[in-house]
């Protein structure tokens, strides 16, 4: 097994001062026999986590604090059970979130955040989360109907209240990018280009030399840096009379792994600067009012990522021609030099975000409460990206410099209106909830483009006006990626929860939406039904001292997804000169596609069965819970081969396919104090995964994905995994002519891979193809364990998966001369006996065929944070007048043990069909951070 260690630098260790894991939920202060009484965040309210009939995962602030994380998302990976959470290497870049398996083909797990409903929270700070509801099982997410089907995440910011109370927190670190993949040297790449032209016997062979080729550059070692980032945040909460305020600025600053800023480059990094202030006053017992207010302000330099090219550059060319200075040109193969690729390329995306919520409460009828919310998100990111005319290549290549520039403008808005009853009849407890809600997401684009820009070192230069080819597009272009388009939601709702001396617990709830985005049946009902039974509340529990709670729980809901791309008039292509007035050929258009106009809603309907435990007055918790999950009607493309004329026959999009996520999900918590210095508590949770297509439309499938020369990788198809790979099975290598000879595979020699004969036909074609593995884990977990001795803490969290492949497309995507890792060098054919793994060195394209050789194993387990703090005491830190200071150190993916031969099995690629395919993925770093968090 692949074993990666990268030592703590001493760097930061050095002067600066700048702050383990428990899924808790807000709490209530009141504490009974070693209980607090926790409440979780739902859907339009607030629940006792013992009353909840649901599957909820629970993320306090607690969980998400001193994280060198961006996102605080990423914060979460391998925190609860059925969440599966894949980080993105890129600065500032969000992860991709899969609850319980994959939902849909398209969209995103949505997020609540207090009252606006978004799909990307990169804006938000993670030291203002007081607390994130993930709801798992469709009886939770019922009540948000066609916003939820691929999941939802309630994240409710920080309130205040009491006495003034002041947060300082801040952590500097550094970046390091891990287990960078061996490449050949010069001396080796020029042997095995040297020995490729005697395997494919040419016949007059050009063989190179060291002296022609005189070169050895690490080209990962030339593009990849060790970088800094840095957070600081600054908060005040507390009360003044009948005013409650939270009010925070952050800070942050990553300056990415790409050895960028040479050049025109702008460089790799994200910045973002944060102010929020969450207010609410009482103006009389029965009347709250409140604002919450969000502002930031980020820039994201784009860097082109060159890893790929990396890998593919010969080791013999140097970044820089010696003769001329200028940016050296390979020859050899036909890759862009990395180095240019990287300074020669300037792009930035620049956003400003506004999110503001005003809200009021009314009670009346002292049962009743009325509450109002409207939430608005407008934010409008601005992009260019610059390539001036590249001169180090053959004049015959140059291109002139072009700008391309686009302007978004993004104006969402959400109002919520609900009336809520509570009221206790006896033993009969009821919270019964009606509202109606309206929500619009509006986008629009502006995309110019233009040539002969000149850049002077100033953005100011970067001028469209400036150039010539003007070109400006603000209608939907699909070929350009502009897109323009409203979405309107409108829906009726209600839920009651009901319990029975806390024993007995039952949870209803419908809702109703009709929405803009389908032709058809626009209005669907969404119903879902939990109940729940709490055992250790019976009178014949009352004289066991194990359980403190014991619950079993059952749901059933429905949900709908209209959120997929439609493109229910794209069915005409744009030609060049397709209309001639004179001797003049104007673009026009043309019919060459079929469409569906009846395309309707995605449905998913859930089941879900489980138990709780609270053990030993509180120590030892254990949630478990079986799920099955179907969805139907899903979007996507499908092969019509028997559609002729049209361009998409292989790829007509309608209501093509139905899956099942089923699976296993337990969480394992036990904290106890040793003493009343020495705590200790450790936790771990596990998820098994089964997903399957169940039918495709008209028992069709679809092959998509990266693909070579025509060959897809990818096959949606029944019974195997969304994303399973397909083609052809390697059975070794041809030790012999002879043995490739009488295969039956055509023009196999020795050293080629051996395909195997499914069909038995003793002929290898198509028709021997197969499915060669899923991108989805058959099961993930983490666990970890903390402690705290007097002043110190320690905790350290693991995090992993199994069971699933990844295909190593970086590896196989070769059209030449390409590189070759130190892998292919060691284990490679190159005579009778040598190797049965692996091919020999060629140009043939037989041996890229997708085949099982670029699939591998994607498992892998990881030390996800290890942290060490210290805390002031108390003594020490009154007589500085503070409540609190925290200094800490820690390490986040220091250690990874893996066997795929990449940089990491982490692959964060956001289409989720080809989500296991690793093509010029940017990779993930390990961080090494000091902390303060200071109390006032």
């Amino acid at each position: 097994m692949r074993k990666n260690y990268v030592k703590l630098p001493l760097l930061i260790a050095a002067l600066y001062f700048g702050g383990n894991l428990h899924a808790q939920s807000t709490q209530d202060t009141t504490t009974k026999e070693n209980k607090i009484e926790e409440v979780v965040v739902i859907g339009y309210g607030s629940q006792k986590k013992e009353n909840v009939t649901g599957s909820i995962g629970i993320v306090s602030a607690k969980d998400l604090a001193d994280k060198p994380n961006a996102n605080p998302l990423s914060s979460v990976q391998g925190k609860l059970a059925g969440v599966n959470i894949v980080n993105a290497g890129t600065p500032g870049g969000s992860p991709r979130v899969d609850i319980r398996g994959v939902g849909s083909l398209s969209g995103n797990t949505v997020f609540i955040v207090d009252g606006m409903i978004t799909t990307d929270i990169s804006f938000l700070n993670p030291q203002d989360i007081e607390s994130m509801s993930v709801l798992k099982d469709p009886s939770s997410l019922a009540i948000f109907g066609a916003q939820a089907a691929n999941g939802a995440v309630i994240i409710k910011t920080k309130s205040g209240k009491g006495k003034p109370v002041f947060n300082l927190n801040s952590y500097l670190g550094i970046k390091t990018v891990t287990n960078v993949p061996k490449m050949v040297n010069g001396d080796q790449y020029i042997e095995l280009y040297n020995e490729m032209l005697v395997n494919d016997r040419a016949a007059n062979p050009q063989f190179i030399s060291k002296e022609q080729y005189p070169g050895n550059t690490d080209w990962f070692k030339e593009i990849l840096r060790t970088s800094i980032i840095n957070s600081n945040d600054f908060s005040a909460t507390g009360s003044l009379g009948k005013l409650n305020y939270y009010g925070s600025v952050g800070y942050l600053q990553d300056e990415g792994n790409l050895a960028a800023g040479r050049g025109i480059n702008s460089g790799s990094g994200f910045n973002r600067f944060n102010t929020k202030l969450n207010l609410s006053y009482k103006i009389t017992d029965n009347i709250t009012i409140g604002n919450n207010f969000s502002f930031s302000k980020m820039r994201t330099d784009v860097s082109k990522n060159p890893l790929l090219n990396a890998r593919n550059a010969p080791s013999v060319f140097g970044p820089i021609n010696p003769t001329t200075g200028d940016y050296q040109y390979i020859s050899l193969v036909n890759v862009a030099n990395p180095r240019a690729e990287l300074d020669l390329y300037r792009s930035q995306i620049r956003q400003e975000r506004l999110l503001n919520n005003v809200w009021g409460e009314l009670k009346f009828l002292k049962d009743f409460t009325f509450r109002t919310s409207y939430a608005s998100d407008n934010y409008s990111p601005s992009q260019y990206e610059y390539t001036p005319t590249l001169l180090y290549v053959p004049v015959a290549n140059q291109v002139a410099s072009t700008l391309v520039t686009r302007n978004f403008r993004n104006r969402n808005y959400v109002w919520d209106n609900t009336i809520n009853w509570k009221k206790s009849l006896g033993g009969h407890n009821f919270d019964v909830i009606a509202g109606f809600s309206r929500t619009r997401t509006s986008l629009s684009q502006d995309y110019l483009s233009a040539k002969n820009v000149q850049f002077d070192g100033s953005n100011g230069s970067l001028d469209i006006a400036s150039g010539t080819d003007i070109v400006h597009i603000d209608v939907d272009r699909t070929d350009l990626n502009v897109e323009q388009d409203q979405q309107r939601i409108e829906s009726f709702f209600g839920r009651i929860n009901y319990d029975y001396k806390g024993k007995y617990l039952v949870n209803a709830s419908i809702r109703r939406d009709g929405t803009s985005q389908v032709s058809v049946d626009r209005y669907k009902v969404f119903p879902a039904v939990s109940a729940g039974w709490v055992i250790s509340k019976e009178e014949f529990m009352s004289e066991q001292n194990v359980f403190n709670l014991l619950k079993l729980r059952a749901s059933y809901g429905e949900l709908g997804n209209p959120n997929v791309g439609r493109g229910y008039t794209a069915n005409t292509s744009i030609i060049a000169g397709g209309a001639y007035y004179g001797n003049i050929g104007y673009p026009a258009q043309t019919i060459d596609k079929f469409i569906d106009p009846n395309i309707g809603w995605e449905t998913t309907t859930g089941k879900d069965v489980g138990v709780e435990m609270a053990m030993f007055n509180n120590k030892l918790k254990i949630d478990a819970a079986y799920f099955d999950k179907d969805s139907k009607n899903v979007v996507y493309g499908v092969n019509q081969g028997t559609v002729s004329g049209a361009s998409n026959w292989n790829n007509f999009v309608t209501n093509a396919y139905s899956f099942k996520n089923k699976g296993f999900e337990v969480s394992v918590n036990y904290n106890t104090k040793i003493s009343e210095n020495v705590g200790f508590g450790l936790y771990g949770n596990f998820t098994s995964l089964k997903n399957e297509i169940t039918s495709v439309y008209q028992g069709s499938y679809l092959e998509t994905g990266s693909s070579l020369f025509g060959n897809s990788i990818i096959r949606l198809q029944a019974g195997q995994a969304v994303g399973s790979y397909y083609g052809y099975q390697v059975a070794g290598v041809f030790q012999t002519d002879a043995e490739a000879a009488a295969s039956g595979q055509t023009g196999a020699k020795a050293g080629w891979f051996k395909f195997q004969d499914l069909d038995g036909n003793g002929v290898i074609d198509t028709r021997d193809k197969t499915f060669l593995g899923s991108p989805i884990p058959k099961g993930s977990y983490g666990f970890g364990v903390n402690f705290n001795i007097y002043a110190i803490d320690i905790a350290v969290d693991f995090q992993g998966v199994f069971g699933n492949k990844l295909y190593n497309y970086n590896r196989e995507q070769r059209y030449g001369n390409e590189s070759w890792d130190l892998d292919m060098y060691n284990n490679r054919w190159h005579g009778e006996g040598t190797s049965n793994t692996n091919a020999m060195i060629t140009s043939n394209q037989s041996v890229i065929l997708p085949n099982s050789f670029y699939v591998e194993d994607g498992s892998y387990i990881r030390i996800r944070n290890i942290q060490v703090g210290y805390n002031l005491p108390k003594v020490i830190a009154s007589s500085l007048s503070v409540t609190k200071l925290r200094l800490y150190v820690s390490a986040q993916n220091p250690w990874t043990s893996f066997k795929y031969n990449g940089f990491s099995p982490e692959i964060n690629n956001t289409d989720r069909v080809q989500m296991g395919i690793d093509n010029n993925i940017y990779p993930i770093s390990a961080i090494y951070t000091f902390g303060m968090n200071l109390t006032f």
